[in-house]
């Protein structure tokens, strides 16, 4: 656990034991207190939908319980995640007004529960976000753009994003990488859990081809499914694959420098490690000095993200995450 009040610290958010969860291995308030046991604080991001059962209806009786429960693990409420559901009506997508009356809703569940900052997703569009602004600022909540893969710095979508702060200029409004948008590879567990499904090893190498190729990801994918269905591949086998090429991008950690002065939070995205303790997917060598150096004081979330095809221990890959993340800071500092 890092002890400084300023810098870059280390966290964990519960969407890392997701599967414990909706498996009823643990209860929330066990999740919560398991943290605090293991040592995987100071900061505590949680999302919303997932664990606050009615959210964002939030009630003076379960407000006080969880600020009590946060006060004696003597956690830190670090991020609140929240969801922009445009189209939770798959025939009628939001309006703006409906939008702004949707998230205005979870910033106010964040405020009465004492978290600082939300993070938000890229769909509710700059407008709508714009138009939040001021209700962050009334309520003292931090709203941040999740930049999670396929999306980057200069991806179109986060431009957008990036010339509305800059026209609106509230401190309020921030960005969170998602490292998995800065990957060097695609995780070793991610290939195991389609071998043992059956998934050719040919087309797996035919895949990681197409990842590695420069350009962009879905365009890469097109590529990737027209080259397998000329071999042969059936759909079923093809499409298994495909996931690859928007939850993993390979921008450039250095290219976060560019917004370093809008970041309020990070989500340290990882998934397997090598014997080294190092994590194989993404460059925490490479990532992490560009935030210690870059000047950022704020939290880093431990997000393993592994349990989409697997079911490791999400509290021991939160541990060799911290422990690997404390080396990496040392060294850079």
């Amino acid at each position: 656990m890092t002890d400084s009040t300023s810098g870059l610290k280390l966290g964990t958010t519960l969407y890392s034991m997701t599967p414990a969860f909706h498996g009823r291995e643990y209860t929330f308030e066990q999740l919560v207190r398991k943290v605090a046991a293991e040592n995987l604080g100071p900061g505590l991001e949680v999302v919303g939908f997932q664990s606050i059962k009615g959210f964002p209806v939030v009630t003076d009786e379960y407000a006080g319980w969880f600020k009590d429960l946060i006060a004696e693990t003597g956690l830190t409420l670090s991020c609140l995640g929240i969801n922009a559901d445009i189209r939770i009506d798959p025939d009628k997508p939001m309006s703006d007004d409906e939008s702004v009356t949707y998230h205005e809703r979870q910033l106010e569940a964040a405020a009465k529960l004492g978290f600082p900052l939300v993070r938000y997703q890229y769909p509710a569009g700059p407008a709508v976000i714009e138009r939040l602004a001021p209700a962050a600022e009334r309520l003292g909540v931090k709203m941040g753009l999740e930049i999670h893969a396929p999306h980057h710095t200069q991806h179109p979508d986060v431009l957008a994003y990036r010339e509305m702060y800059e026209r609106v200029g509230s401190p309020m409004l921030g960005f969170i990488p998602d490292f998995g948008a800065s990957a060097r590879a695609v995780p070793p567990s991610f290939f195991e859990a389609q071998r043992e499904n059956g998934i050719p090893e040919d087309l797996i190498t035919l895949a990681q081809e197409f990842w590695h190729q420069e350009g962009d990801p879905y365009a890469r994918r097109e590529r990737y499914i027209a080259a397998a269905r000329e071999k042969g591949y059936p759909d079923r086998e093809i499409m298994s694959l495909v996931i690859i090429f928007g939850l993993f991008s390979r921008a450039a950690p250095e290219s976060w420098a560019e917004i370093m002065h809008q970041v309020i939070h990070i989500h340290g995205k990882f998934f397997d490690f090598d014997d080294n303790g190092d994590e194989i997917a993404v460059d925490y060598a490479r990532v992490l000095p560009v935030f210690v150096k870059g000047g950022y004081s704020g939290f880093m979330s431990s997000e393993y993200e592994g349990h989409m095809w697997n079911d490791a221990d999400g509290f021991d890959k939160i541990r060799r995450h911290h422990a690997m993340a404390n080396r990496f800071m040392a060294e850079a500092a």
